[in-house]
């Protein structure tokens, strides 16, 4: 069966929360970040997400912002249950369609250093345009 994704809902804000701690607390130790779910949910308020799912079955989440320059990937967060299934494919290429169709210039991302979504990030097309201490910031440019 396909992926699909939907518009979030309220009541998904709880199962985007726990998946993106579960999936990031590893990095934000490492890095010496703090974990907030105030900040997580403030950010929810503010951008477009879109919970990807198989059937019944969700499998994770995209969450979305725009600019004049780009589309931004600002979470795509895979259960661990689901990772090497395509999910994560999956999203960045719709994702990507929307860039096309809303004739946006770029997608951006930012992922940090030592996370292996980098792999799946490049295969798709993006390449690094920046860093900082535990970030890359991540492009790819849509020919017009």
């Amino acid at each position: 069966m396909m992926f699909e994704w939907r518009p979030a809902e309220v009541a998904d804000i709880e199962f985007a929360r726990q998946l993106t701690c579960s999936n990031m607390l590893p990095y934000y130790l490492r890095h010496d970040l703090l974990w907030q779910d105030e900040a997580f949910d403030l950010a929810w308020v503010i951008r477009q997400n879109l919970i990807i799912h198989r059937g019944d079955q969700a499998l994770g989440f995209v969450s979305l912002s725009r600019d004049a320059r780009a589309l931004y990937i600002r979470e795509l967060q895979i259960d661990k249950a689901f990772h090497g299934q395509g999910a994560g494919t999956w999203a960045i290429g719709q994702a990507l369609g929307m860039v096309a169709l809303e004739r946006r210039p770029a997608l951006r991302l930012t992922v940090f250093k030592d996370n292996p979504a980098r792999q799946l990030y490049e295969r798709m097309g993006l390449r690094v345009v920046g860093e900082d201490e535990c970030f890359l910031r991540m492009q790819r440019d849509v020919a017009a």
